[in-house]
């Protein structure tokens, strides 16, 4: 199946490139494009992607805003973070409003056209700068790692948990961990497949949209907490 793009940059050269890049593959179309997070939300009820190139700054509404509202529709497209800023706080504001993944505008076209589609796959993609900062930051508490405040929203959410099998329940600590699969495969003793299995189940339980989201989720209900004697850096 071919797999909708839509791509959103208030620079008219970096739309460019990015359609010359997506554009050339057979399993990619590039639907439309926007300069801006409103004109995006506009075009995504017409032309329904499947998944958003999302800049962030941009004048009028930005890319944040635009994520968070895309995300909250029923079906809505997966968003894919495109910034030039490796900072912690653009990471954890757009994975809070919804993005499937995050990558640095300088990324290679291998690293983007893999992350539309992981992304467009059902899976997380986060450049491999932030995946670690981004555990560690959660591991910091509140304030987060260089004093970057990561929100924590108690709610009923601790109460989901109990939707959970303890398998379950173990499993998503080792996601939040950052562990992939077949690590926790490894130590769990199981196979890849039942992992796999283990995580679809969680997410559709909590009714979370992947691991970034079972991360963020895991910190915030206490299932998963700072790592006591961390080595600084």
């Amino acid at each position: 199946m071919t797999v909708r793009v839509m791509i959103v940059d208030d620079q008219a050269v970096v739309r460019t490139g990015f359609v010359a890049i997506v554009g050339s593959e057979p399993d990619l179309e590039v639907v439309a494009e926007a300069a801006d997070g409103a004109h995006a939300v506009e075009l995504a009820r017409d032309v329904l992607p499947d998944v958003v190139l999302m800049d962030i700054r941009m004048p009028g509404m930005d890319g944040l805003t635009a994520t968070r509202l895309l995300t909250s529709y029923e079906n809505g497209p997966r968003v894919l973070v495109l910034t030039t800023f490796d900072q912690d706080a653009h990471v954890h504001d757009a994975l809070r409003a919804g993005a499937s993944g995050f990558l640095l505008k300088d990324a290679q076209p291998e690293e983007l056209l893999s992350g539309i589609r992981i992304v467009a796959s059902g899976e997380a993609m986060l450049a491999p700068t932030v995946t670690r900062r981004l555990i560690d930051a959660f591991a910091e508490g509140p304030h987060g790692a260089h004093g970057v405040p990561v929100p924590v929203e108690p709610g009923p959410g601790a109460d989901a948990l109990a939707a959970l099998t303890p398998r379950e329940r173990e499993v998503l600590s080792l996601v939040a961990a950052g562990l992939a699969n077949a690590e926790i495969a490894d130590s769990l003793g199981v196979t890849t497949g039942t992992v796999k299995s283990h995580v679809n189940a969680l997410l559709s339980k909590l009714g979370l949209r992947d691991r970034v989201q079972a991360t963020i989720f895991a910190y915030d209900t206490g299932l998963a907490r700072p790592r006591s004697g961390r080595a600084a850096g």
